[in-house]
This record gives structure tokens, C-alpha cells and sequence, in this order.
């Protein structure tokens, strides 16, 4: 599976558990709202019926008061009450909707109040214009105390009735709380959730990717040092053409790095065989001037004295720049790294190079783990130099070395005649040298023998030097190991 396609997989997992909380919150938003509305049509019901019973209870107090005073003010209450509770029970009735048993709760209400309306405005009719009736009223109605069994009953309604309603309320109330206490539930578990499957679904890819490119980067590695092996890997996704290209690659190079060994080798059979061949030519005339002077020296002019004398030189220095291109030829190969004394190593070297009348300094040189011949080379190339390019009076060479974390930075300065500025990059290029060409030394190699080794040990050199004033070559070596 493709790694967008995983990552699209993911992010779709997510925005799924996203919806399912949204509409899981929405539908639990909805049972809130409604029991929300019931709970505040139910606060009207109560009040409403606490109201019309106020008002009930009202009237009978005014038609008692007016029994026993025979005031007539008493009856404002009643006639009021006459007119507004017909209002209140049909506003209740708009309140409770299509219940049933509050409903018919209500109607028996009406009913009641109704016949205490009849009971009372029978009594009130009589009360002055038929005494006679009215004192029937009373003996028959009143001492009966059948207004106050219509005006109980009515209590008990009322009171069943709002027992119903407080019942309800108190269901809607536990409903309310249970939705809110489920929607807080299932928002804390949607979000659980999907922090979860975020934080695995990116912990596994980012796992993955950087594992595979770990791996990737690890391969790379062993390339850069020579060991050409190959990613395995067997997923078909984006990575996996970065690791066929990296395969391809690591073929290739191992293909083309044979093939310039193979060459190499066949150039070092070729310059030993040339080499050989050209020397035999050069010993050759070499011994013909030599016979020429032994056998004819007294038959030789001044001027083709001279002329012989010039043609040895130049053989000899054919023959120092056949043994250099050897030389140089010789750097590519390859030697087991091990633990050198570079002190040693240089006096070892400054004994065979060095003449007595010069001043050898040596600062400060380590032990490190590398290839001698290479760190042999180079020195004995830059001494010899120095030797090379000295002064007549008090000629000196100074050589320290300082450490760099890991990598040591070595120099080596003499007082001799110095570099032009001009020149400073020159040198470092094969056959180039500041001597004249017939002076046997100076072969132009030996610095390109330097340069070589330094750059393909992934090093850098660098000189430093006015003409008369000197020369200081610094070189930067790697410890290829801590020992």
C-alpha cells in the first residue's frame, strides 16, 4: 500500500470518528433542547395551575366573607374569579397539550367549579330576594357542607393534578442530566479516540518512513566507503523507488569501481613496462658518454666536453621523472591502516633526507592509526622540498602538529627562498616546478604526489609563502581510529 494512501486512510479514520461525535453530540443536543422546552412548559403548567387554583380558592373565600358580613365588596373577588378561570384552565389545557390524564384532571375541575358556581350563585340569588328559598339552601345544601365537598374535591385535583406534573418534570429533569452526562461521555471518548488514532497512525508512519530511510541512509553510507550492498525492500510505495534507484546505483558504482580497478592495475603493469623499457635506453646512452670521455678524452674539444657533460644530466633527469610518474602511479594503492609514531617516523625520514647543517624541529607529533605509506609520502615529498628550495645560511625546518577534535593539522615550514604568491596553486600541478629543468631534483612530482594523496584521503593543503620569506605547507590528516 502506498504511503499516501495509508496517510489518506488515516486522516479518513479521523474525520469518521470527527462526524460520529458531531452527530452523536447533534442528536444528543436534540433530546437536551427538547427536555430543556419540556422543563420550561412545565414551569408554565405549574404556575399556571398554582394560579387558577389561588383564583378558585379566592372565590370561595370572597362568597364566605360575603355569608357572614352581607357586604357586597366580597363579591368583586368572585365575579373576577367568575371570569378568569374559564381563561386559565383553557390556557392550561393550550399547556399540557394532548395528556390525557391531566387533561380529563382539568375537565373534572371544570366540572366541579362549575357546580359550585351553580351551588354558589343559587345561594347569593336567594340570599335577600326569597329568604324562604334561601333558608331551604341552607337546611338542605349549605349544612350539608355541600360546597365544601365540591371545594375538596377540587383541592384534590389540583393537587393530583400537580403531583402528575412534578412527576413528569422529575422524568424529563433525569433525562436532561442523563444527556448531558452522556454527551460530555461520548465527546471525551470521540476525542480519545481520535487523539489515539492520530498519534498511532502518524507514530506508525513516521516510524516507518524513518526507519526506511535509516536503512536508506545507512546503505548510502557503506557506498560512500567502498562496500556497494542494497536496500531490501519489499513494499510498492513512494520509498520504494527511491530504494530501487539506490540499488541501481550501488550496481553501478560496484560495476564502474571493478572496471577502474581492472584499468588501473592494467596502467601500473603498462608504467612498469614502459618504465623498464625507457631506462634501458637511458643507461645505454648514459655508458656511450661514458666510454666517449674514457676513450677519447684527449681528442675532445672544450665545446663537446661541455655538450657530454649536459647529456648525462639530462638522462639523469629522464630517469627522476620516470621514477616519479612510478611514484605517482604508485598512490592509488591500497595498505592496511596501523598505529604510527609520526615523531619516528619523521626523524626517521629527516635522517635520510635532512643534511646535518639544518635545523630539524619537531613539535608535538602524535601516535594515530592511518596508512604509513600515504603519511610517508606526503612527508617525505614537502621535507625534501624544503630541503629542496633552503637557503645557504642557517637553513631551518620546523615541523608541529596541532589536533582538531579528531583531525590533526600538520605543517611543515623552512626559511628557504620562498613561493611567489603567483605560484602558490601551480606547484600542486604535475611537472611543474620552480628549478630550472636541467637540475636533476626538480621534477615537478613530488608535490602533485602530495596533493593527490591529501585529496583522495578527503583532506585539504594549503601553503603560505612571500618570495624570500619562506614556505609553510599545513596539511589536515583524520585519525582513522581511536585507539
Amino acid at each position: 500500500m502506498k504511503l499516501s494512501t495509508q496517510i489518506l486512510l488515516a486522516f479518513t479514520l479521523i474525520i469518521l470518528l470527527s462526524v460520529a461525535d458531531s452527530y452523536t453530540n447533534y442528536r444528543l443536543s436534540q433530546k437536551v433542547r427538547l427536555n430543556s422546552q419540556f422543563l420550561s412548559k412545565s414551569e408554565a403548567v405549574i404556575r399556571n395551575s398554582n394560579k387558577t387554583h389561588r383564583a378558585i380558592l379566592e372565590m370561595q373565600s370572597a362568597v364566605r366573607g360575603y355569608f357572614l358580613t352581607n357586604d357586597t365588596t366580597f363579591l368583586g373577588e368572585y365575579y373576577n374569579g367568575i371570569i378568569q378561570v374559564p381563561e386559565y384552565l383553557k390556557e392550561q389545557k393550550s399547556l399540557i397539550g394532548i395528556n390525557n390524564t391531566q387533561r380529563s384532571i382539568l375537565d373534572s375541575i371544570s366540572e366541579l367549579h362549575n357546580s359550585w358556581l351553580e351551588y354558589t350563585t343559587e345561594l347569593i340569588k336567594n340570599r335577600n330576594d326569597n329568604p324562604v328559598v334561601y333558608q331551604n339552601l341552607l337546611d338542605n345544601k349549605l349544612k350539608k357542607h355541600v360546597g365544601k365537598n365540591i371545594n375538596d374535591a377540587i383541592t384534590r385535583k389540583f393537587k393530583r393534578f400537580d403531583k402528575i406534573e412534578y412527576k413528569t418534570r422529575k422524568h424529563h429533569s433525569e433525562m436532561l442530566l442523563e444527556s448531558l452526562k452522556k454527551t460530555r461521555t461520548y465527546s471525551l471518548i470521540f476525542l480519545l479516540l481520535t487523539i489515539f488514532v492520530g498519534i498511532v497512525s502518524t507514530g506508525y508512519i513516521v516510524i516507518m518512513i524513518t526507519n526506511r530511510i535509516n536503512s536508506m541512509v545507512r546503505v548510502a553510507d557503506t557506498i560512500s566507503k567502498g562496500k556497494f550492498t542494497i536496500v531490501k525492500d519489499y513494499r510498492n510505495d513512494e520509498l520504494s523507488a527511491l530504494a530501487s534507484s539506490l540499488n541501481i546505483m550501488s550496481r553501478r558504482l560496484e560495476k564502474n569501481i571493478q572496471d577502474l580497478e581492472n584499468k588501473n592495475a592494467e596502467l601500473n603493469k603498462f608504467a612498469y613496462v614502459v618504465s623498464h623499457d625507457l631506462k634501458a635506453p637511458l643507461r645505454g646512452i648514459y655508458n656511450v658518454i661514458s666510454w666517449i670521455e674514457e676513450d677519447l678524452s684527449g681528442e675532445l674539444s672544450p665545446a663537446l666536453k661541455n655538450y657530454l657533460n649536459i647529456i648525462p644530466k639530462r638522462t639523469q633527469r629522464m630517469e627522476a621523472l620516470i621514477n616519479g610518474l612510478l611514484d605517482y602511479a604508485r598512490i592509488n594503492r591500497k595498505t592496511t591502516p596501523e598505529l604510527v609514531d609520526t615523531n619516528a617516523m619523521v626523524d626517521e625520514i629527516s635522517q635520510s633526507i635532512v643534511p646535518r647543517k639544518f635545523k630539524l624541529e619537531m613539535i608535538n607529533l602524535p601516535e594515530i592509526f592511518t596508512e604509513r605509506l600515504k603519511l610517508e609520502q606526503v612527508f617525505s615529498n614537502l621535507i625534501s622540498n624544503a630541503v629542496k628550495y633552503s637557503k645557504a645560511e642557517n637553513p631551518r625546518i620546523q615541523i608541529k602538529c596541532e589536533k582538531i577534535m579528531n583531525v590533526y593539522e600538520f605543517s611543515v615550514k623552512d626559511n628557504g627562498i620562498g613561493i611567489d604568491p603567483e605560484y602558490h596553486q601551480k606547484i600542486f600541478e604535475i611537472f611543474q616546478t620552480l628549478r630550472e629543468k636541467n637540475e636533476m631534483e626538480s621534477t615537478g612530482i613530488g608535490l602533485a604526489i602530495v596533493k593527490k594523496i591529501i585529496d583522495e584521503q578527503g583532506e585539504t593543503i594549503n601553503v603560505q609563502s612571500k618570495l624570500g620569506e619562506g614556505a609553510e605547507f599545513t596539511f589536515t590528516w583524520r585519525n582513522n581510529k581511536t585507539v
